[in-house]
């Protein structure tokens, strides 16, 4: 199979952090794979919170990282680095990476690929990888989640909160999420958690309280850290862990560490853009093996928000950062030169 390829393409980037409007369509050479790495030529590419604090100025990509936003990606491999495998040239692909997505065409380390299963639909596929593996590496591996414990998440209609809610579910949790009002709390239900919080009109420590009974929630998947993570800390049952992955809410807290050794607390956090490509691969591997046959059988799909065209990437951050999204939102990148 010979693919034809143009020798450049449209990207949406940014010649300076500022907010949506700084970003742009703007022509660079297609990228050349190097070793055990492929080139995908996007359909679609999923928008995630880390892209806007990235547009922002403050969440840099990770050396020989490309520059243009996107850490995830659904379209056809069309070229083929030394060592990737033969077979993925002309299959279609959903692939983690480490910016680039906001392209024609993005490079993805082969073993970073899951396939994209009949029945799939490219834009659900674009918007699985992020969410998936940081949930399921913080949820189950770091938070050492499993069957029959309870798994409080904020942001319960976000993308992170909604991928924690459907596998958390698939895999025998009870879910609380916490949401900024009635009408998120009724889409976070919709979606399948067995309790939703309105935190701007509920006290949520108190409700989870209420919820458990008292015994209090066996793991916090926390975004926003700042002044809620003593609050998530009350949350916890004995022997309780607390995963952040995100500081929304400011990057100090203050935490009573007599309170965290007497009930045996465990307090932990990652991100997953800089970690090694042989991590990141590892990862795959568990979720391909473990995760990603839910999706093949169709019993996980990614809750979806909107899609806008490459060229409105300024208004699917602008959605993003107004808040009102539920589920992914994704960019329709195919056909955009």
């Amino acid at each position: 199979m010979i693919v034809s390829l143009p020798e450049s393409m449209a990207a949406a980037g940014f010649e300076a952090p500022g907010g949506p409007e700084v970003l742009r369509i703007e022509r660079l050479p297609v990228p050349v794979p190097g070793p055990d790495e492929v080139l995908v030529r996007v359909a679609y590419a999923g928008v995630n919170r880390p892209d806007v604090i990235q547009r922002q100025g403050f969440y840099p990509p990770p050396p020989g990282a490309s520059p243009i936003p996107g850490l995830e990606i659904a379209g056809e491999v069309v070229a083929l680095g030394a060592g990737a495998t033969p077979e993925l040239l002309g299959q279609q692909v959903c692939a983690l990476v480490s910016g680039g997505g906001y392209a024609e065409y993005c490079l993805a380390h082969a073993e970073h690929c899951l396939p994209v299963p009949d029945g799939l639909p490219l834009d659900m596929a674009a918007a699985l990888p992020e969410t998936l593996f940081t949930v399921w590496h913080n949820v189950f591996e770091r938070g050492w989640a499993k069957e029959g414990e309870t798994l409080l998440v904020h942001g319960g209609t976000s993308g992170i909160g909604s991928m924690a809610c459907l596998l958390g579910k698939a895999f025998g949790l009870t879910v609380i999420v916490t949401c900024g009002g009635a009408d998120k709390c009724a889409a976070a239900l919709k979606i399948g958690a067995d309790h939703a919080i309105d935190y701007k009109a509920q006290d949520f420590v108190a409700e989870v309280a209420a919820i458990t009974g008292g015994k209090g929630v066996e793991l916090v998947l926390d975004m926003v850290a700042g002044d809620y993570v003593m609050r998530n800390l009350k949350c916890l049952a004995d022997d309780g862990r607390h995963v952040t992955i995100a500081v929304q809410g400011g990057v100090r807290a203050e935490i009573n560490m007599a309170e965290v050794m007497r009930r045996r607390l465990t307090l932990t956090g990652s991100t997953l853009r800089p970690r090694s490509a042989q991590f990141k691969a590892l990862l795959t591997q568990e979720i391909a093996r473990l995760a990603w046959p839910l999706v093949e059988a169709g019993r996980l799909r990614p809750v979806m928000d909107r899609t806008f065209a490459l060229a409105d990437a300024a208004a699917a951050h602008a959605r993003m950062e107004q808040g009102a999204h539920i589920g992914k939102i994704v960019l329709e990148v195919g056909g955009a030169g």
